[in-house]
């Protein structure tokens, strides 16, 4: 096997073992790594063949395919991308903001949203801002569930803890309504309020499994840039799930590169990357056809961090 390149690199890495990387992602998380991320896989992983004294791809992936499930999930969480901002795409949440006000009109039954992207946290507690705008209430009837794939940003997420710089972008308005300023140690941080926090529960779960624990009928699915990482038939198979947990009138959001014109037939397009599920596909009638047998993501709940000295009113 030829190495990759003739850069002079810390570990052995052959582009076979980059196409096993390559096999391996797939069949974890469903992501599709195009020839062109070598140089990224390399930087990534080095840090875990650096943290278990290994000198060789070729060893790392013989540790990985032996069945390790904690370097399984720790190489899940190096080629996972987390890139997300506070109100990004931001011509979401009025549509968001309505649906939920209109919701709330018509049933006092509480409103149900998965965010299956979660990151670090900036879209869920994003989409609990506009709930308690939209309702003007600061305890919402709204159940938020943030998911991901990356056990570590999730932790992140539910620790609710941001550089200051994270929320520059927000209004004065939302700063002192939705946040606490660090001090002393803390200083330059900023901190989720409570209220915000009480209505997320932070679960992994992983797109890509057979079942999910996840109970509809859903309102709202925000799966936001998540989807361009698979190719077209991991994003069926993804949307033939999706759409039995979902009420009539739901409504799932996707990123603004994203377009399931090749799934017409399971999601009509509401609005600019909005979708609602078609009646046909709600009741299930279609059917996975690729896919490992994964079981379902076993329920975890991270760690709360609970030093939250030093954090004041903003």
């Amino acid at each position: 096997m030829n190495a990759i390149d003739l850069k002079a690199r810390e570990y052995e890495f052959t582009s076979g073992d980059f196409e096993r990387v390559r096999t391996l992602i797939y069949e974890i998380a469903g992501i599709s790594l195009s020839s062109s991320k070598q140089d990224m896989v390399y930087s990534r992983l080095a840090r875990r063949l650096r943290d278990r004294g290994l000198t060789r791809f070729a060893d790392y992936l013989r540790l990985l395919e032996s069945n390790d499930a904690e370097e399984m999930q720790a190489f899940t969480n190096a080629l996972t991308t987390n890139l997300t901002a506070f109100f990004r795409e931001a011509h979401h949440f009025p549509i968001l903001a309505d649906h939920i006000a209109e919701r709330r009109r018509a049933s006092p039954e509480p409103i149900t949203i998965w965010c299956c992207a979660a990151s670090t946290g900036e879209e869920p507690y994003t989409i609990a801002m506009t709930a308690i705008e939209a309702l003007n209430d600061p305890s919402p009837p709204v159940r938020i569930l943030a998911t991901d794939v990356d056990t570590n940003v999730l932790a992140k997420a539910e620790a609710g803890i941001y550089d200051q710089e994270r929320i520059d972008a927000l209004s004065p308005e939302r700063v002192r309504r939705f946040f606490l300023r660090g001090t002393g140690q803390r200083d330059g941080l900023v901190m989720v309020r409570p209220e915000l926090r009480r209505l997320i529960t932070f679960q992994q779960i992983n797109l890509l499994d057979n079942q999910w624990p996840v109970r509809g009928p859903l309102d709202v699915i925000m799966c936001r840039n998540v989807m361009i990482y698979f190719d077209k038939d991991t994003q069926r198979q993804i949307l033939i799930k999706f759409a039995p947990v979902m009420r009539s009138d739901g409504l799932l959001f996707a990123g603004h590169s994203e377009s399931f014109v090749h799934s017409s037939d399971l999601f009509k397009l509401k609005g600019k990357t909005v979708y609602s599920p078609l009646p046909l596909a709600r009741t299930g009638a279609y059917r996975t056809t690729t896919g490992s047998n994964r079981t379902p993501t076993q329920t975890q709940r991270i760690p709360t961090v609970t030093n939250r000295s030093q954090v004041t009113r903003g």
